[in-house]
């Protein structure tokens, strides 16, 4: 399948420029058959800078702005949507104007799995403009749909799957993350249930659409946490890490079928190798097993080196959103998964 031909270049804004944010607009700004016409953001201290100085690039000429009416005014034909928070009001908004949305956050991955009221506001008003959306990224988007769509394509039995992901987070210097968000460090035994049914509100649909699109039938998706403690103090770039505190987390969602899990995502975060558990502990990156006719073992590793991850790691979530915006600006309306579109390929030149 070749790219898509019906335009030469696309519109686009970006919405938000966090961490994924500011990196869709550069992979936005650097690729030939787009063109950033504007960028909102959320914040008076960012609003009317060049959108160059968000995505460490020269001044490209284009001012942020903090209103919805100034997006709207432009008529792009895309816009990369990478906020924190979900503002429904303006994704219906941007919809219902005839503008296409790519979304790094994990709430259009399967519609049967959305909110029915959130799934019917969204739906009308892509059949309002005549738009479509679609939710992207590294995980869950590639590693959980893209991946195992192709590799099923081996198969004539599938029995399972697991899919892993590893982070060695000994070398990320973010205290508030790790440590006021995600918990290392703590004296827990026992996983926040908020924290698990999110994990579960994240992967489980991205999970299903799997299940669907291969007429897997599966029944209830279920999630566990699982947490690993230092065995010694240990310094990490975050901060200190006390004998007996969490210094690793295991979180597994699975949907099962007779009692017996189908589709796996496990996730295992770590920062360090020195744990009261004997856990499998890989470097970043990923690992996929098909239990089938023809079983594979596939491992995805992540050569880059500590000093850099920061600088790289967000480009394989960032990357996949911004090659999809030609296929989805090219798409039917409405609610658009991974299943929907053909294979997303990138143009360099």
């Amino acid at each position: 399948m070749t790219e898509p031909r019906h335009k030469t270049t696309y519109r686009v804004v970006q919405w938000a420029t966090g961490n994924i944010g500011s990196r869709t607009l550069r992979g936005a700004a650097e690729h030939p058959q787009l063109d950033v016409v504007g960028v909102l953001v959320h914040s008076a201290e960012k609003s009317g800078l060049d959108a160059g100085e968000l995505c460490g690039l020269p001044p490209l000429g284009v001012r942020t702005t903090t209103d919805l009416d100034d997006i709207l005014g432009l008529k792009p034909d895309c816009v990369l949507y990478t906020p924190r928070e979900l503002d429904t009001d303006a994704v219906c908004a941007l919809l219902a104007s005839g503008t296409n949305v790519v979304a790094t956050r994990t709430d259009f991955h399967h519609p049967a799995a959305m909110d029915p009221s959130l799934r019917r506001r969204v739906e009308a008003a892509c059949d309002e403009g005549g738009s479509s959306i679609h939710s992207t990224g590294s995980s869950p988007g590639f590693v959980t749909e893209a991946l195992p769509l192709v590799l099923a394509s081996l198969q004539r039995r599938l029995d399972g799957l697991l899919i892993e992901e590893f982070a060695d987070l000994s070398r990320r210097a973010s205290p508030g993350l790790l440590f006021d968000v995600m918990g290392f460090g703590g004296r827990h035994e026992t996983f926040d249930e908020r924290r698990l049914a999110s994990l579960r509100a994240s992967f489980g649909p991205s999970l299903r659409l799997v299940a669907d699109t291969l007429g897997l039938p599966v029944e209830q998706a279920e999630v566990q946490g699982e947490f690993a403690h230092a065995r010694t103090r240990t310094t990490i770039a975050a901060g200190v890490l006390e004998a007996g505190t969490v210094a690793a987390q295991r979180v597994t969602v699975a949907w099962s079928r007779a009692g017996r899990p189908v589709l796996r995502f496990r996730a295992t975060w770590y920062c360090t190798t020195d744990l009261d558990q004997s856990w499998d502990l890989r470097d970043t990156g990923w690992r996929l097993t098909v239990d089938g006719d023809a079983p594979l073992d596939v491992v995805i590793r992540f050569p880059v080196a500590p000093e850099n991850a920061a600088a790289v790691y967000p480009s394989y979530t960032a990357n996949r959103a911004v090659n999809a915006v030609p296929w989805v600006c090219e798409a039917p309306s409405g609610i658009r998964t991974t299943a929907d579109l053909p294979h997303i390929v990138s143009r360099f030149a």
